[in-house]
């Protein structure tokens, strides 16, 4: 039976991280309250205002403004989430070995019905940094600019990319065009270091390796 009289690091101690609620877990962040509330009080205050997901998107600004939270505390909470963030994404990271691997992180376009031209970013263990839909429409030079590639590779520190991009024609064969863009695109990789190591044709059924038939 809870302890209602019971301080959050009192429960922390009996009962270890997993005994906690979202309130005793903000509580121990913030430390204390504000006058006429005490920490867990103020905690649940919060929760309540704000779902778990919607806290998570407040920015510094919108959370030193809460009455009782101010910059220090806006600032710690704003620490504890980004470490939290960090070390999830990094357990999640996806590693690409295989057109196959990539194959999957590109599901959501292989049945649209027009051509969507997705980047893979993957650091140096080939792990997915992350994934950005650059173009959508004709696929062509004009619409897929080496600015737009690359320009999130090196905000991600990337250390190469692969390109998708589906037909919605159902034929898998590169035309003239694509093939005309990803030399153009490998040619802008090898200028700022970063590898393109493969460009995949999609439909609903079937997919093209340019690395496959060694067409890179």
């Amino acid at each position: 039976m809870e302890n209602i009289s019971e301080k959050p690091i009192e429960k922390l101690e009996r009962l270890g991280t997993d005994g906690l609620k979202n309130e005793d877990l903000i509580a121990l962040m913030l430390r204390k309250g504000y006058a006429g509330k005490n920490g867990v009080e103020f905690s649940a205050q919060i929760c309540l205002k704000y779902p778990e997901k919607k806290i998570f998107e407040l920015s510094f600004q919108e959370l030193s403004r809460l009455k009782g939270i101010g910059k220090v505390n806006a600032a710690a909470l704003l620490a504890g989430f980004e470490f939290a963030r960090r070390l999830l994404e990094k357990s999640r990271r996806y590693q690409i070995c295989s057109p196959r691997d990539a194959l999957g992180q590109v599901h959501e376009i292989r049945d649209k019905h027009k051509e969507h031209f997705i980047v893979l970013y993957v650091n140096a263990r080939n792990e997915l940094v992350t994934k950005e839909c650059v173009s959508i429409g004709i696929l062509d030079a004009s619409l897929v600019h080496p600015r737009e590639v690359f320009a999130p590779a090196i905000k991600a520190r990337a250390s190469g990319v692969i390109f998708a991009h589906n037909h919605p024609s159902g034929n898998t064969s590169p035309s003239d065009d694509d093939r005309k863009l990803t030399k153009r695109l490998v040619d802008a990789g090898k200028l700022l270091g970063i590898e393109v190591l493969d460009h995949l044709v999609v439909t609903e059924d079937d997919f093209y390796s340019f690395k496959e038939e060694k067409a890179l």
